[in-house]
């Protein structure tokens, strides 16, 4: 009897997506990731964080230039 893999929480997934944002993720740790992570998981994830990044730069910038 085939088990199904467990999946990952949203934290594991916050998790690969902002090492991945910083790059230095390792690789054992990133095959962990791609066998346990669902793919559109890690997407949706990782447009969110851009948003959220654009977005406190442009308040960054606003808080300096203001």
């Amino acid at each position: 009897m085939a088990t199904k893999p467990s999946s990952g929480s949203f934290l594991d997934t916050l998790k690969a997506v902002s090492w991945g944002f910083l790059g230095v993720r390792q690789r054992g740790e990133y095959e962990k990731d791609i066998k346990r992570l669902h793919p559109l998981h890690l997407m949706a994830m990782g447009i969110v964080m851009a948003f959220v990044f654009v977005g406190v730069l442009i308040a960054l910038v606003n808080w300096v230039a203001g």
